[in-house]
């Protein structure tokens, strides 16, 4: 096994992490935004308020968005143990 190999499994490692933490990451993006701007219009200033809209976004994406992951997951699952009659040969 090169290290060209090494590289090429770790960037596609990083590169399904990111995928897969996308839809996460830009709901609590989009929901903090929007407490925040609320926050700012009404000067309300509690930490709380952002955590259960955030917790409820994130659980809603997860139920929409978790078949998805889990087979995106597997897939790549499959695709690495399948390579790796030629990784060691």
């Amino acid at each position: 096994m090169t290290p060209g190999v090494v590289m090429e499994i770790g960037r596609q490692a990083v590169e399904v992490t990111l995928i897969l933490a996308a839809p996460m990451l830009l709901t609590a993006l989009a929901v903090g935004l929007i407490i925040s701007i609320f926050q700012a219009a009404t000067q309300i200033n509690e930490a709380t308020l952002q955590f259960v809209p955030k917790l409820v976004a994130m659980f809603v994406v997860m139920i929409f968005f978790g078949p998805w992951m889990l087979e995106y997951v597997m897939d790549y699952i499959q695709r690495l143990f399948g390579s790796i009659p030629q990784l060691i040969g």
